[in-house]
């Protein structure tokens, strides 16, 4: 085993991984930022500010949800990472997304596959909120 052309090819690898994600994630992370200086992300969070109590979450957490349960999780980390959540609303976000992540594409693999899109789509967003609310309930407990 050669050692130098394994760490090469690793690194190499490791380096375009960072440059996909990064390509993902900035933008989103500046365009949430400039959402913060315009009255939008204010008017959404009003919005949206009972049903994200419901979980624990501020208003403005709607936004993360809708970005990773349509462009995917990499987005919805850009968005978490503009916006100031404490370690908790981060895990029950992080839970609800694992459920319902990414909703276009594998609800479109899920139809190709012979799957009800209603069931799929349906399981995924009420699990992803059953999820958020144990979640929700089991932290605040502790």
């Amino acid at each position: 085993m050669d050692l130098r052309r394994t760490f090469t090819t690793g690194l190499k690898k490791g380096i375009a991984t960072t440059w996909i994600l990064l390509k993902i994630t900035l933008p989103v992370y500046f365009i949430v930022r400039l959402l913060e200086a315009t009255p939008v992300l204010d008017w959404l969070s009003t919005l949206f500010e009972p049903v994200m109590g419901l979980f624990g979450l501020p208003g403005e957490a709607s936004l993360v949800l809708v970005i990773g349960n349509t462009l995917g999780l990499y987005a919805a980390v850009g968005a978490m990472g503009a916006m100031a959540f404490s370690g908790t609303q981060v895990t029950v976000l992080a839970l609800m997304l694992s459920f319902s992540h990414s909703l276009p594409v594998e609800t479109a693999l899920a139809h190709r596959l012979g799957l009800s899109v209603p069931f799929v789509v349906s399981l995924r967003l009420g699990l992803a909120a059953f999820s958020g609310l144990a979640a929700h309930l089991t932290l605040a407990a502790a």
